[in-house]
């Protein structure tokens, strides 16, 4: 019998996991995912993660951006939110909801109730098989995070988020520039090679 096509996507998947160094140095660590040594990564390189540090972690499942910044913060507050329940993570508060909701973003500005000192995001749209297709709409979260960032950050404060090199990341770019002063692209040496992704690093908010 043939094995389907999804089936060999599958083991194709848990060979390079099993192959990946990244993985392998996660389940030695500890950390929930592979993706936790992305935000170190990021953060030796811009050092904005500091021990009184408010931070929101956006898209957190399943919780190694917010793991990693639990280890440094120790006197600031960490919110994690994801549609998808993590398991408790120590020092770190969780709310379960849609982002993109109104009603989400008001409990997260009233969790803090002052502005934050930085705003994380790596989320990613769920995968169609369209590639052009969930590379817009990444960005299109991407987009939003922006926003959302632009009010509710104080202004030096520090926005990292997730996109794709994809048809629309020029309009991403320019929007990240016309809410902050100082735009910085930057792919970790833990993202796949084969990944479209960068991360977007923003600073000092534009407050004319």
């Amino acid at each position: 019998m043939k094995k389907s096509k999804k089936h060999k996507k599958s083991n194709t998947w848990k060979i390079k996991q099993h192959r990946d160094q990244f993985f392998k140095k996660s389940k030695t660590l500890g950390y929930r995912s592979r993706a936790a040594f992305k935000l170190i990564e990021l953060n030796n390189k811009f050092r904005f993660i500091k021990k009184n540090t408010n931070l929101l972690d956006i898209g957190s499942y399943p919780g190694g951006w917010s793991q990693v910044s639990s280890k440094i913060i120790t006197s600031g507050k960490v919110l994690s939110v994801d549609l998808q329940k993590i398991d408790e993570i120590e020092k770190v508060s969780f709310l379960q909801c849609d982002f993109l909701e109104e009603k989400s973003k008001e409990k997260i500005t009233n969790f803090f109730g002052t502005r934050l000192d930085v705003i994380l995001s790596d989320m990613a749209a769920d995968t169609t098989g369209n590639k052009s297709l969930d590379c817009i709409r990444t960005n299109q979260l991407c987009a939003e995070v922006i926003e959302f960032s632009s009010k509710c950050l104080k202004p030096n404060g520090i926005l990292v988020s997730k996109l794709f090199m994809g048809e629309d990341f020029l309009q991403v770019k320019e929007l990240a520039r016309s809410k902050f002063k100082k735009v910085q692209f930057f792919k970790p040496e833990a993202s796949r090679n084969e990944s479209k992704e960068t991360y977007v690093h923003c600073a000092i908010l534009n407050t004319l």
